[in-house]
């Protein structure tokens, strides 16, 4: 039994991961430190806090974490402020599931850019709860940001569907106790722990439908 869908915002949603990372590698280069092979994929599911400490003490930039925040954040903001790349029908996705069950938001994204994406996407009212990572002790994969939302909403987390891309993602609404449904991203595909995690895996958001969330 369903009884509301928690959606993941970047690369759910927006397509904003490639953005992220194209700004923060370029930051990072800026800054005196070096981007590894596995960061981008490390860095999905942290919170602000959790990625500024990791590209300041561990990939070298030359900047304390409160300045990398403050600086990657602010660059992420001009670039929604030009376009928020909204992934093609997600907006339709969402309106059509919150036309049934209550919907919230887990992302890992900043307050402040959760706020300009789903105002540049009319989203702002479809979603009875949102959350950035900002606000809970642990990023993604722990569980703290679902469990909050689920509280949020008032529903147990054993009947919430999460909607997630991100391996990390998976693993934190897993951790919950939520069923998952997972759908990643052409370029950032899940480790295979997380993909045996997903109750559900589909190639795009437009195959997320009514009777995909009921089970």
């Amino acid at each position: 039994m369903t009884d509301a869908v928690i959606f993941d915002l970047d690369g759910v949603i927006v397509d904003s991961e490639p953005v992220w990372e194209e700004v923060r590698r370029a930051y990072v280069a800026a800054h005196g430190g070096t981007w590894q092979p596995d960061t981008q994929r490390r860095l999905m599911g942290m919170s602000t806090g959790e990625w500024s400490r990791h590209l300041s003490d561990d990939l070298g930039v030359d900047r304390t974490a409160e300045q990398v925040a403050a600086e990657v954040v602010e660059e992420m903001a001009r670039r929604y402020a030009e376009r928020v790349p909204l992934i093609d029908g997600a907006d339709d996705v969402a309106r059509r599931l919150a036309g049934r069950w209550p919907l919230g938001l887990a992302s890992s994204s900043p307050t402040r850019l959760i706020a300009a994406a789903l105002a540049a996407t009319g989203l702002t009212d479809t979603f009875g709860a949102t959350l950035s990572t900002e606000e809970t002790a642990h990023g993604k994969p722990a569980p703290d940001v679902y469990l909050a939302v689920a509280a949020r909403l008032g529903v147990e987390p054993a009947r919430c569907v999460a909607v997630e891309d991100s391996s990390n993602g998976v693993r934190s609404a897993a951790a919950a106790g939520m069923r998952v449904v997972a759908v990643p991203h052409g370029t950032y595909p899940l480790d295979p722990d997380a993909e045996r995690l997903a109750a559900v895996v589909l190639p795009s958001i437009g195959a997320l439908t009514p009777e995909v969330v009921a089970g």
